[in-house]
């Protein structure tokens, strides 16, 4: 067990660096619109290349964690794509670069957190998975943190390229780090065939949690990964140091809220509970960005770290799903739930770049931003309805 230990402590740490590179470009978008010419809407894309790349490599990753195990399917990618994406990235010169170099990190960090899933779903009861699994990614949103005032910082100090050049060596670093020190537990299903998508598929009971799995991180993902600066820059004028602060204060609610996973989840009574609460928080919150996104920088704040508290459902809507996967399916399930999660924050956020355009260009910035609020509600609300419909768990009524 205190083999199993350290390798979930490394890869927690990978995936606090997954945390950092899906958040840090709204920090950074300032500079890179000024040496680039990298508009918002670029960098949409350049966020939503992360996350459907990731989302791509799901699949195939866990088929190779049933297989293989985590400890070369994860040191592997985050030192090929992770390292290698984040050295594409100090060299852009132009925008499509970056989408290049996010595309290659994303690939990257896909393996980490499913790793420590695969570890804590293989080596731990299955009645601890939903706290100790908030618990990752708890740790692993200080990556949020990272991204946001650390970062700016850093950049001050260093210069951009300089920065991303002493990521790729962290990256690479920790990757090694996880190849020396992750055990691969025995196969759950020893000489029985690898489960397939088409029997994960027959699972009814993960049917109703889909769509809330799509559209239920969208939100606090995408926006906290490009959106909050341009919010924060058009509506109220603020400056990079302060765009730092807002996406500081967002971080930080994400980092609590995984945290409250546990504690949610006993005051609810069920992971299912948890997320419908949970949800209502962020629908609560996106109406109210979108009716009145200039309501004040105060109101502003407090939203944003609304959004970034409902961040917990997502290991809140995993760990509802796994207790329908069978230990023969536990790799490809866990990876399935979270391709289907992440894939919705990439296709959200490829199609809040012509909302927003459409809409500045009729209408102005706060109209803008207050459509790409309403993009990320509509899909919430229904995807909400539909996970009503779900059941607390397989022998359920």
């Amino acid at each position: 067990m205190r083999a199993m230990t350290i390798g979930l402590a490394a890869l927690t740490a990978g995936y606090v660096l997954s945390q950092f590179y899906r958040a840090f470009l709204a920090v950074l978008a300032p500079t890179l619109e000024a040496e680039l010419g990298a508009t918002p809407g670029d960098l949409a894309i350049s966020s939503g290349m992360w996350f459907i790349a990731f989302a791509a490599a799901q699949l195939p990753i866990g088929r190779a964690l049933d297989r293989a195990g985590p400890r070369w399917t994860a040191s592997g990618l985050l030192g090929l794509g992770g390292a290698g994406g984040a050295a594409v990235f100090a060299l852009a010169t132009a925008p499509w670069h970056l989408h290049v170099a996010m595309a290659l990190i994303g690939v990257g960090c896909a393996p980490v957190l499913m790793g420590a899933y695969y570890l804590l779903a293989r080596a731990w009861p299955p009645e601890r998975f939903a706290a100790l699994g908030g618990a990752v990614v708890g740790i692993g949103s200080l990556g949020n943190i990272l991204g946001a005032s650390p970062l700016v910082a850093t950049i001050e100090i260093l210069g951009w390229r300089e920065t991303l050049w002493w990521l790729a060596a962290v990256t690479l670093a920790i990757s090694a780090v996880i190849a020396a020190v992750v055990r691969d537990p025995p196969r759950a299903h020893g000489d029985r065939p690898a489960g397939n998508l088409g029997e994960l598929l027959r699972l009814r009971g993960l049917w109703p949690i889909l769509p809330i799995l799509f559209v239920g991180y969208a939100a606090s993902a995408a926006i906290r990964g490009v959106w909050a600066a341009p919010y924060l820059e058009t509506v109220y004028g603020a400056s990079e140091a302060l765009i730092g602060q807002g996406a500081m204060v967002m971080g930080l609610a994400m980092v609590a809220g995984n945290f409250l996973v546990g504690p949610a989840i006993r005051l609810a009574g069920t992971p299912r509970r948890a997320v419908i609460v949970g949800s209502i928080g962020a629908i609560a919150a996106l109406v109210v960005l979108w009716l009145a996104p200039d309501a004040g920088l105060g109101a502003a704040f407090v939203l944003l770290a609304v959004l970034g508290l409902s961040g917990m459902n997502y290991a809140l809507v995993i760990a509802h799903g796994r207790a329908f996967l069978p230990p023969h399916l536990l790799g490809l399930g866990m990876t399935f739930l979270n391709m289907v999660s992440i894939a919705g924050v990439g296709v959200l956020q490829f199609a809040s770049r012509p909302v927003y355009g459409a809409a500045m260009a009729e209408a102005g910035p706060v109209a803008a931003i207050s459509q790409v609020f309403l993009l990320f509600l509509v899909p919430l609300v229904v995807g909400f309805c539909l996970y009503l419909l779900s059941r607390e768990r397989p022998d359920g009524p």
